[in-house]
This record gives C-alpha cells, sequence and structure tokens, in this order.
C-alpha cells in the first residue's frame, strides 16, 4: 500500500496546525459558527445529534496494523471505545470533544491517516474493490489510479469549494462491488483489444434525495489522459452545477437537466484545452505509483494438498465450513483466501467495532495476512492474503473475538447507517430496525435457505444506508412527529444496478420484522430453483409482494 512520502507529511502537519488554530480561536468566541462550519467540515469534523463526529479516510478501503492499533488508541482515549466502519470505506467516531480533535488528527498523522476532504463541498475519498489486487477475474489492478486521484484531488485549489460534495468510485473487474454506477464518476479499470489500459467512465450517479444511475460518457479512456478528463468533467459541473439550492447542486441533476450529450458535449470542449497538458500521466508516474502495490511475498503452496486438508476440516466441523462457505472469498494466488471479518453480529449496530477488536484484528492481519486489511462498503473488514493452512486457527480467534458470525451477504449482514440514535439529519432511527430484524432471523439455517439478500437501511433520504439499492430497501420517514419507515424493492448495487421501487406507505418501527416476514414468505412462494430473492422479485415484479404486505 502507498506510503507517504514528505509532501504529503508536511501537508497534513500544516493543515492540523491550521485547524488547531482555528479550533482554538472558535472556542474562544473568535470564530462564529457559520465561519467555522467550511472549516471544520474539510478536516472531517460534522456536528451531530449529541457530540462531534470525526469521519477518518481510509483510501480505498486499505488500512495496515499499525494504523488500525493507532484507531483502537482513539477509541480509547479519546471516544467511548469504539468506531464505525461507513458505508464509503471510512472510519467514524461519534464521541469525540470538540477540544481534542487536533490532538486526534495529529495522533493520526502519525501513522499516515487524515481526516482532510472526508465531508465538505469537495472530492472525497476514493473507493474501490475491496478485492482488488487479488481477485482472479480482475483484469487491471485499480488501487495505482485510486491513489493518483488521491494525490491530485487532495488541496486540489481549483474543487476545494464545488457546488456539493463529490465522489468517485473504480474498479478493475466486470464483476462491481465498488458501486461504480452510484458515483459522481464510476471509473472501470480495463483493456483494449490491442492490451492497452483505459477506462470506461460513468458520470452523474449518486443516492440521496434524488437516485441516478450514472450515464455512459467515455467508453474507453486511455490511462494516461485519466486526470485529464477527470478535471474536464470537474470544470464542467464546478461551472455549471447550481449553487442555489443544495438539494440541487450534486452533478447528477446537472447531468438530468442538461442531458448525457450535451453534458459530454461542454465536458470535451474543456478537454481540448488540457488533455495534453501537466496532468497528463506518464509511463514513469503509473509505473511508480503501481509499486507501492506489487504482490506481498507469497508462498509457493499446492493449492489442491491445501484444500484437501481445508475440506477434511470442514467435514469434522460444521460451524467451520458454514464460515468457509460465507465468509472467505477465492484468491487469484494458489493455497491463499481472502477472508471476511463480520461486524454484524446479532445485537451490535452494522460497522461498528470495539478498540479490542481492533487491536485483535491488527494482530490477526500481522500474524496471517502481511500486516494489511481493507474496510469494506458493506461495513465490514477483509484480510485479503490469507494461506488455506491457516483458516481454521484465524477462525478460532476471530470467533472469539466477535467477529466470525458466518452471515456475509445474507440478510443479516445489513448495510446500517447510524441514525437517529446519532445523526442530527434523521429522521427515524435506524439501528433498532437492525436489531430487531437480527434477533427474528437468528436462525442462521433459515437464512441460509433464504440465501443471498441485501438489507440496507437508512434513517433519512441522505441514503447514508443506500436504501436505493438494497434488495430490501427501508428509509426511516417523519409523519406528524412519528418515526415510520418506508419500503422499497428490487435495489442492486452490483454491474446490473438498479433503483429499488416503493411498495407503498410506510409503516410503524414494530411492524418492520413482520413485513419482513411477509416478504420472505411471498419470496419463497414464487422462487425457482437457485433463483435469490432480487431475482424472483424482477420476474414476478412488485403487485404480488404489495398484495401480500397490505392485505387486510
Amino acid at each position: 500500500m502507498y506510503k507517504y512520502d514528505q509532501y504529503d507529511s508536511q501537508i497534513l502537519q500544516e493543515r492540523i496546525a491550521q485547524f488547531r488554530g482555528q479550533t482554538e480561536r472558535f472556542l474562544a468566541g473568535e470564530l462564529k459558527e457559520e465561519e467555522f462550519l467550511p472549516l471544520r467540515l474539510q478536516n472531517g469534523l460534522y456536528v451531530q445529534r449529541l457530540a462531534p463526529m470525526l469521519r477518518i479516510n481510509v483510501p480505498y478501503g486499505m488500512i495496515n496494523s499499525t494504523q488500525l492499533r493507532r484507531l483502537a488508541h482513539v477509541a480509547r482515549k479519546y471516544d467511548k471505545g469504539y468506531c464505525h466502519v461507513s458505508t464509503r470505506q471510512n472510519i467514524q467516531f461519534n464521541w469525540p470533544d470538540l477540544a481534542d480533535v487536533p490532538d486526534i488528527l495529529a495522533e493520526l498523522a502519525e501513522v499516515e491517516m487524515h481526516a482532510t476532504q472526508s465531508s465538505g463541498n469537495c472530492i472525497r475519498n476514493t473507493t474501490s474493490d475491496q478485492y482488488a489486487g487479488i481477485n482472479a477475474e480482475e483484469v487491471v489492478d485499480p488501487r495505482p489510479y485510486c491513489e493518483i486521484i488521491r494525490q491530485w484531488s487532495s488541496f486540489h485549489p481549483e474543487f476545494a469549494f464545488l457546488p456539493r460534495k463529490f465522489k468517485i468510485a473504480v474498479t478493475g473487474a466486470d464483476t462491481d462491488r465498488a458501486a461504480i454506477q452510484l458515483h459522481d464518476i464510476g471509473l472501470q479499470v480495463l483493456k483494449n483489444e490491442n492490451n492497452e489500459i483505459g477506462f470506461r467512465v460513468l458520470v452523474g450517479g449518486g443516492l440521496g434525495r434524488t437516485p441516478v444511475i450514472g450515464s455512459l460518457i467515455h467508453e474507453f479512456l486511455p490511462e494516461q489522459h485519466l486526470l485529464t478528463y477527470i478535471e474536464a468533467i470537474l470544470r464542467t459541473y464546478n461551472l455549471l452545477g447550481r449553487r442555489d439550492n443544495k438539494y440541487k447542486a450534486r452533478i447528477k441533476i446537472l447531468v438530468k437537466a442538461m442531458g448525457i450529450e450535451a453534458f459530454k458535449e461542454k465536458v470535451e470542449a474543456e478537454w481540448a484545452h488540457i488533455k495534453d497538458g501537466p496532468a497528463t500521466l506518464t509511463k514513469a508516474e503509473i509505473e511508480r505509483t503501481s509499486a507501492f502495490f506489487t504482490a506481498p511475498n507469497y508462498q509457493e503452496i499446492n493449492d489442491s494438498d491445501a484444500q484437501a486438508q481445508l475440506d477434511a476440516l470442514a467435514a469434522d466441523n460444521r460451524a467451520f465450513s458454514k464460515w468457509l462457505i460465507r465468509n472467505t472469498f477465492e484468491h487469484k494466488v494458489p493455497g491463499y483466501a481472502a477472508v471476511i471479518l463480520s461486524l454484524k453480529p446479532t445485537g451490535v449496530a452494522p460497522g461498528d467495532i470495539t478498540d479490542t477488536q481492533l487491536d485483535v484484528i491488527a494482530e490477526l492481519a500481522d500474524q496471517y495476512s502481511f500486516g494489511e486489511a481493507r474496510t469494506t462498503h458493506e461495513q465490514n473488514i477483509v484480510l485479503a492474503d490469507v494461506k488455506k493452512s491457516d483458516l481454521f486457527a484465524l477462525w478460532k480467534l476471530a470467533k472469539k473475538a466477535g467477529f466470525a458470525t458466518p452471515n456475509i451477504g445474507t440478510l443479516t449482514d445489513m448495510i446500517c447507517c447510524p441514525g437517529g440514535d446519532f445523526c442530527s439529519l434523521a429522521n427515524a432511527k435506524s439501528i433498532p430496525v437492525a436489531e430487531a430484524i437480527q434477533r427474528r432471523y437468528d436462525d442462521i439455517d433459515y437464512v441460509y435457505d433464504i440465501g443471498d439478500l441485501d438489507i440496507n437501511i437508512s434513517g433519512c433520504m441522505n441514503a447514508c444506508g443506500h436504501h436505493h439499492i438494497g434488495h430490501i430497501g427501508i428509509l426511516g420517514v417523519d409523519k406528524k412527529g412519528e418515526e415510520y419507515y418506508q419500503v422499497q424493492l428490487g435495489g442492486r448495487a452490483n454491474e446490473d444496478a438498479a433503483l429499488g421501487k416503493v411498495l407503498g406507505p410506510a409503516f410503524g418501527r414494530e411492524q418492520m420484522t413482520d413485513i419482513i416476514d411477509k416478504l420472505l414468505n411471498v419470496y419463497i412462494n414464487h422462487r425457482r430453483e437457485d433463483e435469490i430473492f432480487v431475482d424472483t422479485y424482477s420476474r414476478i415484479g412488485l403487485k404480488p409482494f404489495k398484495e401480500s404486505v397490505y392485505a387486510s
């Protein structure tokens, strides 16, 4: 993974010193709230319902054991002993004191972590596939390009105050685990018939109040033009995007209003001025960045022997067998596997992780995965490079630490925003709904019978829980001061991205588990062999689900 150079370190130290002074002036009453607001946002600091929330960037999900241990330290010293993995692969602290934030940022900078541009109307943290670099079907490792974008976008003076926040996602495989169609810019790294590397470029995707699937703006952008083309898109947006209404300020609104062809014409005209300018990538620069993502020192392993030994252990231990099926991912290197550590045990808010667990993951990463881990969009943690011969020992340790629940991809592996328990924007609480569903479906064999199912829960229309793209999406709404929940069906976040359709009138919180029961019963009664929930929904449509749920 990338290591900061002297420029990265100097910039961070200067930013921390600057923000320390700004914070002291605000606490002394020398800065008004409206003056401090843009300053704190560009340093990752929100004011939530009960306390500040500090969002820490985890670039493209990559994090090392030293950083994990520092996050554990911060959780213990400055927070309440835990943190939260967000749907954009970042880490959030929900209880820091405002006066302590500069100290937290200083401690994080020592291990090459920061909160710069994790909020505010700027280019946010670039996200990617949690299996980047180890996936056998991957065409090109997207991480070097993510890092190039990170370096280019950090403190970019032209894009520090965009009309609205801006998010970029990159994948290097046909199977999309980065949700590139739901980002302001989505990039798929690929190769053409001449084995040249380029990008399929999508623009204008996003969720929130107006969910939109991105539009194709370039079929194959040669890799050397990556930054200049992104810059042309951003310049066009910066000039033409609305600033009079924050609800209509995202690039998706601009693209939709103009139409993709008219928007592309503006972008191409802007690009013509900068196409071969200073931001054009050289082969040397791409090679320099790629050198930070070379393969670790894998051992030569006979995969057949390793798998036979693993199968024998699984045959003697049903719990381990279930975990292998659900919580491991095939690795491109023989004899290795990726492990998903579930942060979704019953009774724990999805994505929450304690200081003790962070320390344990750091130890597991050092012992079994070359000292590295990855955060995921699904609010879990991945150890990407584990020998198959180590899986049984790792499973026992993970089970002891509380993150070996064998539920990855199932209905209890929910995506859930913090909701009204923390967020001042939320209309309703999300976490109690998630917990109620977890407790209702605690029979893992029944959960397996249901099969793959994405349940996504948001506490408001800002869609931090990505409810629009859940197979079952749940949105908290306010009805005359009371919390209700609207259900949507049929969303997808992968290469077949789709937005869910609203089922009908909203339900009270106490009804939600019964509503899920009814939806699942319709699925069970109509599914064909090996058909998952969302496929059955696509085949039979909304009507049978609606009739069952609203039957008198």
